[in-house]
Protein backbone atom coordinates (compact mmCIF):
# COMPACT_ATOMS: atom_id res chain seq x y z
CA UNK A 1 0.00 0.00 0.00
CA UNK A 2 1.75 3.17 -1.24
CA UNK A 3 0.67 6.22 1.23
CA UNK A 4 -0.84 9.19 -0.60
CA UNK A 5 0.00 13.01 -0.35
CA UNK A 6 0.96 13.73 3.11
CA UNK A 7 1.32 17.00 4.89
CA UNK A 8 4.43 17.50 6.95
CA UNK A 9 5.50 20.37 9.31
CA UNK A 10 7.47 21.42 12.34
CA UNK A 11 5.59 21.48 15.83
CA UNK A 12 5.68 24.94 17.10
CA UNK A 13 6.85 23.58 20.23
CA UNK A 14 10.56 23.09 20.78
CA UNK A 15 12.30 20.79 23.66
CA UNK A 16 15.49 21.89 24.27
CA UNK A 17 17.78 21.24 27.27
CA UNK A 18 18.40 17.57 28.86
CA UNK A 19 19.03 14.87 27.60
CA UNK A 20 16.69 12.20 26.68
CA UNK A 21 18.71 10.22 28.62
CA UNK A 22 20.67 11.29 31.01
CA UNK A 23 21.87 14.24 29.81
CA UNK A 24 22.96 13.66 26.60
CA UNK A 25 20.73 12.15 24.74
CA UNK A 26 17.88 14.55 24.11
CA UNK A 27 14.92 12.68 23.69
CA UNK A 28 11.39 14.24 22.24
CA UNK A 29 9.01 11.19 23.41
CA UNK A 30 5.21 11.19 23.43
CA UNK A 31 5.31 15.23 24.21
CA UNK A 32 3.53 17.73 24.72
CA UNK A 33 0.42 17.35 22.66
CA UNK A 34 -1.43 19.67 20.76
CA UNK A 35 -4.71 19.31 18.34
CA UNK A 36 -3.82 18.07 15.06
CA UNK A 37 -3.87 21.12 12.85
CA UNK A 38 -6.28 20.35 9.45
CA UNK A 39 -3.99 20.07 6.22
CA UNK A 40 -5.20 23.18 5.10
CA UNK A 41 -3.18 24.84 8.29
CA UNK A 42 -0.05 23.03 7.85
CA UNK A 43 3.42 23.72 5.89
CA UNK A 44 2.89 21.45 2.56
CA UNK A 45 6.49 19.48 2.09
CA UNK A 46 5.90 16.45 -0.09
CA UNK A 47 7.30 13.27 1.76
CA UNK A 48 10.23 11.80 -0.30
CA UNK A 49 8.98 8.73 -1.83
CA UNK A 50 12.68 6.75 -2.59
CA UNK A 51 14.80 5.07 -0.33
CA UNK A 52 16.59 7.99 1.44
CA UNK A 53 20.70 8.00 1.31
CA UNK A 54 21.77 7.80 4.49
CA UNK A 55 25.96 9.14 3.43
CA UNK A 56 24.43 12.72 2.29
CA UNK A 57 21.45 12.89 3.69
CA UNK A 58 21.48 15.74 6.44
CA UNK A 59 19.29 16.18 9.47
CA UNK A 60 17.52 18.94 8.33
CA UNK A 61 16.46 17.01 5.73
CA UNK A 62 15.72 14.48 7.71
CA UNK A 63 13.27 16.62 9.86
CA UNK A 64 10.87 16.63 6.62
CA UNK A 65 10.89 13.42 5.15
CA UNK A 66 10.13 9.21 6.11
CA UNK A 67 11.19 6.64 3.07
CA UNK A 68 8.11 4.99 1.43
CA UNK A 69 8.99 1.80 3.28
CA UNK A 70 8.44 2.72 6.60
CA UNK A 71 5.73 4.99 5.44
CA UNK A 72 3.88 1.78 3.71
CA UNK A 73 4.78 0.02 6.81
CA UNK A 74 2.70 2.24 8.94
CA UNK A 75 -0.28 1.77 6.99
CA UNK A 76 0.07 -1.44 6.36
CA UNK A 77 0.27 -2.09 10.28
CA UNK A 78 -2.75 0.19 11.52
CA UNK A 79 -4.90 -0.73 8.33
CA UNK A 80 -5.19 2.47 6.89
CA UNK A 81 -3.55 5.37 5.19
CA UNK A 82 -1.67 8.25 6.72
CA UNK A 83 -3.18 11.71 6.51
CA UNK A 84 -0.82 13.47 8.22
CA UNK A 85 2.77 13.48 9.72
CA UNK A 86 4.25 15.63 11.97
CA UNK A 87 8.01 15.20 12.91
CA UNK A 88 8.57 16.85 16.66
CA UNK A 89 11.37 19.07 17.38
CA UNK A 90 14.21 17.73 19.37
CA UNK A 91 14.60 13.93 20.05
CA UNK A 92 17.79 13.08 18.72
CA UNK A 93 18.84 10.75 16.83
CA UNK A 94 15.45 8.97 17.90
CA UNK A 95 13.40 11.01 15.47
CA UNK A 96 9.43 11.59 17.03
CA UNK A 97 6.35 12.19 14.68
CA UNK A 98 3.26 12.15 15.37
CA UNK A 99 1.47 10.54 12.76
CA UNK A 100 -2.33 10.46 11.84
CA UNK A 101 -4.10 7.18 10.06
CA UNK A 102 -7.38 7.24 9.22
CA UNK A 103 -8.89 3.68 8.75
CA UNK A 104 -11.54 2.42 6.12
CA UNK A 105 -14.51 3.11 8.55
CA UNK A 106 -13.59 6.80 8.32
CA UNK A 107 -11.86 7.40 12.39
CA UNK A 108 -9.43 8.92 12.81
CA UNK A 109 -6.01 7.03 15.13
CA UNK A 110 -3.81 9.85 16.31
CA UNK A 111 -0.30 7.98 16.67
CA UNK A 112 3.30 8.36 17.68
CA UNK A 113 5.93 6.96 15.45
CA UNK A 114 9.89 7.01 16.81
CA UNK A 115 12.44 6.11 14.18
CA UNK A 116 16.14 5.90 13.95
CA UNK A 117 17.75 5.89 11.05
CA UNK A 118 21.02 5.80 11.97
CA UNK A 119 23.95 2.68 11.60
CA UNK A 120 23.86 1.58 14.97
CA UNK A 121 27.08 -0.95 14.37
CA UNK A 122 29.20 2.12 12.54
CA UNK A 123 27.73 4.15 15.58
CA UNK A 124 28.87 1.61 18.50
CA UNK A 125 25.37 1.99 20.11
CA UNK A 126 24.07 -1.13 21.28
CA UNK A 127 20.70 0.14 22.34
CA UNK A 128 17.84 -0.23 19.90
CA UNK A 129 14.05 0.56 19.84
CA UNK A 130 13.08 -3.11 19.28
CA UNK A 131 14.71 -4.09 22.78
CA UNK A 132 12.82 -0.93 24.30
CA UNK A 133 9.62 -1.72 22.84
CA UNK A 134 9.88 -5.15 24.84
CA UNK A 135 9.88 -3.16 27.66
CA UNK A 136 6.78 -1.38 26.95
CA UNK A 137 5.02 -4.52 26.08
CA UNK A 138 6.02 -6.17 29.24
CA UNK A 139 4.47 -3.34 30.99
CA UNK A 140 1.06 -2.91 29.05
CA UNK A 141 -0.44 -4.12 31.72
CA UNK A 142 0.99 -3.68 35.11
CA UNK A 143 0.49 -0.56 37.34
CA UNK A 144 3.10 1.47 35.36
CA UNK A 145 1.07 3.91 32.59
CA UNK A 146 3.26 3.50 29.59
CA UNK A 147 2.08 3.82 25.96
CA UNK A 148 0.19 1.34 23.56
CA UNK A 149 2.61 -0.24 21.11
CA UNK A 150 1.01 -1.20 17.83
CA UNK A 151 3.70 -2.23 16.11
CA UNK A 152 7.21 -2.62 15.96
CA UNK A 153 9.57 -2.95 12.64
CA UNK A 154 10.80 -6.11 12.17
CA UNK A 155 14.22 -4.43 10.36
CA UNK A 156 14.22 -1.25 11.20
CA UNK A 157 14.67 0.93 14.17
CA UNK A 158 10.92 1.93 13.97
CA UNK A 159 7.80 1.50 16.62
CA UNK A 160 4.17 2.82 16.91
CA UNK A 161 2.70 3.69 19.78
CA UNK A 162 -0.79 5.86 20.99
CA UNK A 163 -0.29 9.26 21.44
CA UNK A 164 -0.44 9.94 25.06
CA UNK A 165 -1.62 13.40 26.15
CA UNK A 166 0.72 15.46 28.58
CA UNK A 167 3.63 17.33 28.87
CA UNK A 168 7.24 16.09 29.84
CA UNK A 169 8.84 19.19 31.28
CA UNK A 170 8.18 18.98 35.19
CA UNK A 171 9.72 22.56 35.69
CA UNK A 172 6.96 24.16 33.67
CA UNK A 173 4.43 23.20 36.05
CA UNK A 174 3.95 26.03 38.86
CA UNK A 175 1.03 24.99 40.77
CA UNK A 176 2.55 23.54 43.85
CA UNK A 177 -0.04 21.55 44.50
CA UNK A 178 -0.04 19.54 41.49
CA UNK A 179 3.49 19.54 41.61
CA UNK A 180 3.12 17.23 44.87
CA UNK A 181 0.64 14.94 44.10
CA UNK A 182 2.25 14.73 40.65
CA UNK A 183 5.55 13.83 42.25
CA UNK A 184 4.37 11.63 45.00
CA UNK A 185 2.33 9.44 42.16
CA UNK A 186 5.62 8.95 40.02
CA UNK A 187 7.04 7.69 43.49
CA UNK A 188 4.08 4.93 43.82
CA UNK A 189 4.30 4.16 40.33
CA UNK A 190 8.33 3.84 40.35
CA UNK A 191 7.66 1.42 43.89
CA UNK A 192 4.92 -0.55 41.09
CA UNK A 193 7.42 -0.85 38.39
CA UNK A 194 10.03 -2.73 41.11
CA UNK A 195 7.27 -4.94 42.40
CA UNK A 196 6.39 -6.37 38.77
CA UNK A 197 6.76 -10.40 38.89
CA UNK A 198 9.37 -10.83 35.79
CA UNK A 199 9.48 -14.44 35.56
CA UNK A 200 8.15 -15.70 31.97
CA UNK A 201 8.50 -12.02 30.67
CA UNK A 202 10.24 -11.69 27.38
CA UNK A 203 12.87 -9.35 28.02
CA UNK A 204 16.17 -8.33 25.84
CA UNK A 205 19.22 -9.72 26.26
CA UNK A 206 20.25 -13.17 27.48
CA UNK A 207 20.54 -12.91 31.31
CA UNK A 208 16.47 -11.78 32.54
CA UNK A 209 16.68 -13.93 35.28
CA UNK A 210 15.25 -12.70 38.54
CA UNK A 211 16.31 -15.14 40.80
CA UNK A 212 20.28 -14.10 40.31
CA UNK A 213 22.14 -12.44 42.91
CA UNK A 214 22.13 -9.33 42.81
CA UNK A 215 26.11 -8.42 43.52
CA UNK A 216 26.61 -10.53 39.99
CA UNK A 217 23.98 -8.59 38.10
CA UNK A 218 25.60 -5.18 38.77
CA UNK A 219 28.82 -6.90 38.30
CA UNK A 220 27.83 -8.00 34.95
CA UNK A 221 26.20 -4.57 34.75
CA UNK A 222 29.42 -2.58 34.91
CA UNK A 223 31.03 -5.08 32.08
CA UNK A 224 28.25 -3.89 29.95
CA UNK A 225 28.89 -0.16 30.09
CA UNK A 226 32.72 -1.00 30.24
CA UNK A 227 32.47 -2.94 26.94
CA UNK A 228 30.10 -0.12 25.27
CA UNK A 229 33.05 2.50 26.22
CA UNK A 230 35.91 0.62 25.10
CA UNK A 231 34.47 -0.02 22.14
CA UNK A 232 34.59 3.78 21.52
CA UNK A 233 36.91 5.34 18.96
CA UNK A 234 37.81 8.42 21.45
CA UNK A 235 41.05 8.04 23.72
CA UNK A 236 40.75 6.76 27.20
CA UNK A 237 38.73 9.97 29.48
CA UNK A 238 40.74 9.53 33.08
CA UNK A 239 37.74 10.49 34.51
CA UNK A 240 35.67 7.55 32.98
CA UNK A 241 38.79 4.83 34.41
CA UNK A 242 38.20 6.04 37.79
CA UNK A 243 34.79 5.64 38.08
CA UNK A 244 34.95 1.93 36.38
CA UNK A 245 38.11 1.17 38.76
CA UNK A 246 36.07 2.67 41.74
CA UNK A 247 32.70 1.07 41.01
CA UNK A 248 34.44 -2.29 40.61
CA UNK A 249 35.95 -2.00 44.17
CA UNK A 250 32.86 -1.13 45.79
CA UNK A 251 29.85 -3.34 44.65
CA UNK A 252 27.01 -3.18 47.46
CA UNK A 253 27.38 -6.70 49.19
CA UNK A 254 23.72 -7.18 49.12
CA UNK A 255 21.96 -10.10 47.47
CA UNK A 256 18.82 -8.50 46.50
CA UNK A 257 15.84 -7.71 45.40
CA UNK A 258 16.51 -7.73 41.49
CA UNK A 259 14.05 -5.78 39.89
CA UNK A 260 13.61 -3.80 36.59
CA UNK A 261 15.27 -0.93 36.92
CA UNK A 262 14.36 1.81 34.17
CA UNK A 263 17.42 3.87 34.20
CA UNK A 264 17.20 7.26 33.49
CA UNK A 265 13.90 7.98 35.57
CA UNK A 266 12.45 10.93 36.80
CA UNK A 267 11.36 13.94 35.62
CA UNK A 268 10.96 14.64 31.71
CA UNK A 269 10.93 11.04 30.91
CA UNK A 270 7.04 11.00 32.19
CA UNK A 271 4.13 13.25 31.31
CA UNK A 272 1.79 14.17 33.02
CA UNK A 273 -1.57 15.85 33.11
CA UNK A 274 -4.36 17.68 34.92
CA UNK A 275 -2.45 16.96 37.98
CA UNK A 276 -1.44 13.12 36.94
CA UNK A 277 0.86 10.88 35.76
CA UNK A 278 -0.07 9.82 32.05
CA UNK A 279 3.12 7.86 30.82
CA UNK A 280 6.03 6.75 31.80
CA UNK A 281 8.44 7.23 28.83
CA UNK A 282 12.31 6.39 27.87
CA UNK A 283 13.07 2.64 28.74
CA UNK A 284 16.47 2.61 26.20
CA UNK A 285 18.32 2.03 29.40
CA UNK A 286 16.38 0.02 31.30
CA UNK A 287 17.80 -3.68 32.50
CA UNK A 288 17.66 -5.71 35.89
CA UNK A 289 19.18 -4.38 39.29
CA UNK A 290 18.72 -3.06 42.03
CA UNK A 291 15.85 -0.41 42.89
CA UNK A 292 18.56 1.77 44.56
CA UNK A 293 19.46 2.33 40.84
CA UNK A 294 16.19 4.36 40.26
CA UNK A 295 16.48 6.37 42.64
CA UNK A 296 19.86 7.67 42.26
CA UNK A 297 18.59 8.37 38.55
CA UNK A 298 15.85 10.05 40.06
CA UNK A 299 18.16 12.68 42.03
CA UNK A 300 20.01 12.64 38.67
CA UNK A 301 17.49 14.29 37.03
CA UNK A 302 15.96 16.48 39.50
CA UNK A 303 19.53 18.45 39.04
CA UNK A 304 18.22 19.81 35.46
CA UNK A 305 14.79 19.22 36.64
CA UNK A 306 14.08 19.82 40.15
CA UNK A 307 11.10 17.63 41.93
CA UNK A 308 9.85 18.61 45.18
CA UNK A 309 11.64 17.96 47.96
CA UNK A 310 13.80 14.27 47.64
CA UNK A 311 14.09 13.13 51.12
CA UNK A 312 10.06 13.25 51.20
CA UNK A 313 10.02 11.36 47.72
CA UNK A 314 12.26 9.18 49.23
CA UNK A 315 9.66 8.01 52.33
CA UNK A 316 6.94 8.15 49.52
CA UNK A 317 8.83 5.11 47.94
CA UNK A 318 9.21 3.53 50.82
CA UNK A 319 6.27 3.73 52.08
CA UNK A 320 4.52 2.38 48.68
CA UNK A 321 7.45 -0.21 48.07
CA UNK A 322 7.34 -1.82 51.81
CA UNK A 323 11.31 -1.85 51.64
CA UNK A 324 13.88 0.06 53.75
CA UNK A 325 16.09 2.77 51.60
CA UNK A 326 19.94 2.55 51.72
CA UNK A 327 20.92 6.20 50.99
CA UNK A 328 24.20 4.53 50.62
CA UNK A 329 23.45 2.19 47.98
CA UNK A 330 21.71 5.79 46.28
CA UNK A 331 25.07 7.22 46.51
CA UNK A 332 26.68 4.46 44.72
CA UNK A 333 24.52 4.46 42.08
CA UNK A 334 24.63 8.20 41.85
CA UNK A 335 28.34 7.64 40.74
CA UNK A 336 27.23 4.85 38.13
CA UNK A 337 24.34 6.63 36.73
CA UNK A 338 26.90 9.69 36.51
CA UNK A 339 29.00 7.66 34.88
CA UNK A 340 26.65 6.09 32.12
CA UNK A 341 26.35 9.93 30.94
CA UNK A 342 29.99 10.58 30.80
CA UNK A 343 30.42 6.99 28.37
CA UNK A 344 27.66 8.01 26.39
CA UNK A 345 29.04 11.59 25.90
CA UNK A 346 32.33 9.91 25.36
CA UNK A 347 31.51 7.54 22.86
CA UNK A 348 29.89 10.57 20.43
CA UNK A 349 33.92 11.82 20.24
CA UNK A 350 34.27 11.11 16.23
CA UNK A 351 30.43 10.47 15.82
CA UNK A 352 29.10 13.36 16.42
CA UNK A 353 27.22 14.87 13.41
CA UNK A 354 28.55 18.63 12.72
CA UNK A 355 24.69 18.81 11.70
CA UNK A 356 23.70 17.83 15.46
CA UNK A 357 23.07 19.96 18.17
CA UNK A 358 26.89 20.49 19.35
CA UNK A 359 25.61 23.58 21.54
CA UNK A 360 23.78 21.29 24.39
CA UNK A 361 26.19 18.58 24.15
CA UNK A 362 29.08 21.19 25.06
CA UNK A 363 27.01 22.52 28.70
CA UNK A 364 25.64 19.31 29.75
CA UNK A 365 28.94 17.43 29.14
CA UNK A 366 30.07 20.00 31.47
CA UNK A 367 27.39 19.70 33.51
CA UNK A 368 27.63 15.71 34.01
CA UNK A 369 31.47 15.89 34.65
CA UNK A 370 31.21 18.27 37.89
CA UNK A 371 28.33 15.78 38.87
CA UNK A 372 30.30 12.69 38.72
CA UNK A 373 32.92 14.14 40.78
CA UNK A 374 30.16 15.56 43.14
CA UNK A 375 28.62 12.25 43.56
CA UNK A 376 32.13 10.57 43.85
CA UNK A 377 32.80 13.04 46.77
CA UNK A 378 29.40 12.68 48.53
CA UNK A 379 29.99 8.57 48.73
CA UNK A 380 33.62 9.08 49.97
CA UNK A 381 32.72 11.49 52.86
CA UNK A 382 34.90 14.28 51.33
CA UNK A 383 34.97 18.06 51.54
CA UNK A 384 36.76 19.35 48.97
CA UNK A 385 37.92 22.76 48.71
CA UNK A 386 36.99 25.33 45.86
CA UNK A 387 39.96 26.55 44.26
CA UNK A 388 40.42 30.70 43.13
CA UNK A 389 38.71 31.64 39.90
CA UNK A 390 41.13 32.18 37.06
CA UNK A 391 41.86 35.69 36.05
CA UNK A 392 42.92 36.53 32.38
CA UNK A 393 42.34 39.43 30.54
CA UNK A 394 40.26 39.74 27.51
CA UNK A 395 41.63 38.46 24.12
CA UNK A 396 41.98 40.80 20.64
CA UNK A 397 39.54 38.66 19.07
CA UNK A 398 36.51 38.75 21.67
CA UNK A 399 34.81 41.37 20.13
CA UNK A 400 34.25 38.99 17.53
CA UNK A 401 32.70 36.52 19.66
CA UNK A 402 30.75 39.16 21.21
CA UNK A 403 29.35 40.64 17.65
CA UNK A 404 28.38 37.20 16.24
CA UNK A 405 26.46 36.44 19.80
CA UNK A 406 25.04 39.94 19.05
CA UNK A 407 23.83 39.25 15.57
CA UNK A 408 22.09 35.81 16.40
CA UNK A 409 20.45 37.44 19.30
CA UNK A 410 19.30 40.73 17.31
CA UNK A 411 19.20 39.79 14.17
CA UNK A 412 18.51 35.87 13.00
CA UNK A 413 16.50 34.85 15.77
CA UNK A 414 13.69 37.38 15.76
CA UNK A 415 13.50 37.28 12.18
CA UNK A 416 13.55 33.56 11.85
CA UNK A 417 9.90 31.48 12.38
CA UNK A 418 11.12 28.12 11.59
CA UNK A 419 11.56 26.90 15.38
CA UNK A 420 14.49 24.14 14.52
CA UNK A 421 16.76 27.75 13.05
CA UNK A 422 15.66 29.29 16.59
CA UNK A 423 16.59 26.05 18.21
CA UNK A 424 19.62 25.61 16.92
CA UNK A 425 20.60 29.44 16.84
CA UNK A 426 20.64 29.45 20.68
CA UNK A 427 23.06 26.38 20.50
CA UNK A 428 25.26 28.31 18.07
CA UNK A 429 25.11 31.21 20.64
CA UNK A 430 26.49 28.60 23.24
CA UNK A 431 29.08 27.28 21.69
CA UNK A 432 30.34 31.08 20.69
CA UNK A 433 30.17 31.40 24.49
CA UNK A 434 32.27 28.94 24.97
CA UNK A 435 34.62 29.68 22.45
CA UNK A 436 35.26 33.11 23.48
CA UNK A 437 35.98 31.77 27.31
CA UNK A 438 38.19 29.36 26.02
CA UNK A 439 40.24 31.32 24.08
CA UNK A 440 41.02 33.85 27.32
CA UNK A 441 40.84 30.91 29.84
CA UNK A 442 41.83 27.85 28.52
CA UNK A 443 45.93 27.77 28.98
CA UNK A 444 45.79 29.16 32.59
CA UNK A 445 43.60 26.39 33.49
CA UNK A 446 45.83 23.85 32.06
CA UNK A 447 48.57 25.56 33.52
CA UNK A 448 46.52 24.98 36.91
CA UNK A 449 45.65 21.52 36.63
CA UNK A 450 49.58 20.91 35.82
CA UNK A 451 50.44 21.79 38.79
CA UNK A 452 47.40 20.11 41.04
CA UNK A 453 49.12 17.31 39.19
CA UNK A 454 52.42 17.79 40.01
CA UNK A 455 51.97 18.07 43.74
CA UNK A 456 49.46 14.64 43.46
CA UNK A 457 52.07 12.26 41.46
CA UNK A 458 55.36 13.88 42.71
CA UNK A 459 56.63 15.16 39.26
CA UNK A 460 55.15 17.53 36.97
CA UNK A 461 53.79 15.43 33.73
CA UNK A 462 53.96 16.13 30.24
CA UNK A 463 50.64 17.37 29.72
CA UNK A 464 47.29 17.02 31.61
CA UNK A 465 45.93 14.16 29.64
CA UNK A 466 49.40 12.70 30.23
CA UNK A 467 49.17 13.40 33.84
CA UNK A 468 45.09 12.28 34.31
CA UNK A 469 46.50 8.94 32.69
CA UNK A 470 48.95 8.65 35.57
CA UNK A 471 46.75 9.69 37.77
CA UNK A 472 44.26 6.55 37.53
CA UNK A 473 47.06 4.45 36.75
CA UNK A 474 48.37 5.03 40.06
CA UNK A 475 45.06 4.81 41.48
CA UNK A 476 44.15 1.48 40.27
CA UNK A 477 47.47 -0.02 41.23
CA UNK A 478 46.48 1.64 44.80
CA UNK A 479 49.81 4.21 45.18
CA UNK A 480 47.02 6.34 46.00
CA UNK A 481 43.86 6.56 47.07
CA UNK A 482 40.41 7.78 45.42
CA UNK A 483 40.30 11.03 47.50
CA UNK A 484 43.87 12.52 45.76
CA UNK A 485 41.91 11.79 42.21
CA UNK A 486 38.63 13.01 43.05
CA UNK A 487 40.27 16.30 44.36
CA UNK A 488 42.11 17.03 41.20
CA UNK A 489 39.14 16.20 39.26
CA UNK A 490 36.77 18.19 41.24
CA UNK A 491 39.51 21.06 40.67
CA UNK A 492 39.69 20.90 37.38
CA UNK A 493 35.64 20.51 36.94
CA UNK A 494 34.85 23.72 38.33
CA UNK A 495 37.66 25.50 35.94
CA UNK A 496 36.06 24.01 33.36
CA UNK A 497 32.45 25.15 34.50
CA UNK A 498 34.13 28.97 34.80
CA UNK A 499 34.76 28.74 30.87
CA UNK A 500 31.16 26.91 30.09
CA UNK A 501 29.75 29.47 32.41
CA UNK A 502 27.82 31.85 30.26
CA UNK A 503 26.96 29.06 28.09
CA UNK A 504 25.66 27.12 30.71
CA UNK A 505 23.63 29.85 32.66
CA UNK A 506 21.14 28.29 35.61
CA UNK A 507 23.00 25.06 35.00
CA UNK A 508 26.69 26.52 36.25
CA UNK A 509 24.74 26.77 39.37
CA UNK A 510 23.16 23.03 39.74
CA UNK A 511 24.03 20.39 42.41
CA UNK A 512 22.24 17.73 44.03
CA UNK A 513 19.52 17.71 46.56
CA UNK A 514 20.61 16.67 49.79
CA UNK A 515 19.32 13.23 50.28
CA UNK A 516 18.29 13.30 54.02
Amino acid sequence: MRPTSVATRWCSTVRTGCVGACGCRSSCHFTNRSPTPRLSETRSIPLRLEEPEPVTHTEEQQSTDLSADILSWVEESLGGKITYADRQPGGGRREAWYVDVETPDGQVRELFLRYDRTDREAAGDPFTLQDEAKYFLALQDSAVPVPKIYAVHPVEQAIVSSRVPGKAWFSQLRDEEQRLAIAREFMTILAGLHAVDLHGVDLPGDRTDPDRDLRDVVVDEIERWTELYRAGVAPADPLIELGLVWLRKNVPDVAGPVVLVQGDTGPGNFLYEDGRVTAVLDWELAHLGDPHDDLAWLTVRAVQEPFTHMPDRLRDYAAASGREIDLDRIRYYRVFAELRILILGHNKVGNASPLSEIGNSLIYGALHRRLFIEAMADVLGLTLSTPEAIEAPATSQEWLYDAALAQISQIIVPRSEDPFVIQRSKGLARILKYLREADRLADPAASRDLDDLESVLGSRPGSVVEGSAALVRALSDDTIDAAAAVAFFQSQSIRQTQIMRPAMGVLADRHFDPLS
